[in-house]
């Protein structure tokens, strides 16, 4: 008997979806899984069609519950240190991709599952998710990057009211306060729904989608005067490109444009 993948990966045209493929376990983030996850990364590095990647969890009950704990349980100090490296390299990509990466997050997402979902763009939420970083109320604190990411979207204070606490919130607050950009409508798919939602990033331009990432990006690390410049260098890539050219053709022909990338 075939054993089942940690990992699924589908493509939707242009769109990848990594689904977490553990329902028995919440879909939780297992060393096999971990890595799954980069070298899936890596394929899709290679691969110049993928346009967009979605993250998300099979099922409904969970994008991704965190650690797999039963199998902490059996690691020694020395093995969790090497997981938590893993944790850098093998998810490290998600939030460094070349192409907007957003989490359909389908059901719960605490501990490593929330950080995971911090590491993409974008967040979309089914209305019955719940979020969080627990980890202090386990004696230890967020190990996957939880710590930065966190602030970067909801501000300090936040963070530390999520951290310290322990606190867990539902779709409709975790919208209110940034931490998710969509709720799923009652009744829809959360996967579907994303596809739907990101259709402007599958069939925009590439390279302006790739600028504008990096341009953001740049904005936590440099100040505003070195932040001008990087965003002048960054709109000098599209400038000279086939895309831009094509998008002032389909609005003088009044039509679509048609983006290859180029």
């Amino acid at each position: 008997m075939t054993e089942r993948p940690a990992l699924l990966v589908t493509r939707h045209g242009p769109v990848a979806v990594l689904t977490l493929d553990r329902p028995t376990r919440m879909n939780a983030l297992s060393l096999e899984l971990v890595r799954a996850i980069g070298d899936a990364g890596r394929a899709l590095e290679a691969d110049a069609g993928v346009r967009a990647v979605v993250l998300t969890g099979s099922g409904t009950q969970a994008f991704c519950a965190g650690a797999d704990l039963k199998e902490r349980a059996g690691m020694t100090e020395a093995e969790v240190r090497a997981l938590l490296g893993l944790y850098r390299t093998e998810l490290g990509w998600l939030d460094g991709f070349r192409a907007p990466v957003v989490a359909a997050i389908n059901g719960v997402a605490l501990g490593g599952g929330l950080e995971l979902a911090l590491h993409c763009d974008l967040r979309v939420a089914a209305e019955h998710a719940v979020l969080g970083l627990p980890e202090t109320t386990l004696g230890v604190i967020p190990g996957a990057g939880g710590t930065q990411r966190l602030p970067r979207v909801v501000g300090e204070g936040r963070a530390k009211e999520l951290i310290l606490l322990g606190k867990r919130l539902g779709a409709a607050e975790a919208l209110a306060i940034g931490l998710v950009n969509r709720i799923t409508p009652p009744g829809a798919s959360v996967l579907e729904d994303t596809l739907d939602w990101i259709r402007p990033i599958a069939e925009g331009a590439p390279i302006a989608e790739r600028a504008a990432l990096a341009a953001i990006d740049a904005s936590f690390d440099l100040d505003l005067t070195r932040g001008l410049a990087r965003e002048a260098e960054l709109y000098e890539t599209c400038l000279s490109s086939e895309d831009r050219r094509e998008a002032l053709r389909a609005f003088a022909e009044r039509r679509p444009p048609r983006f290859t990338g180029r």
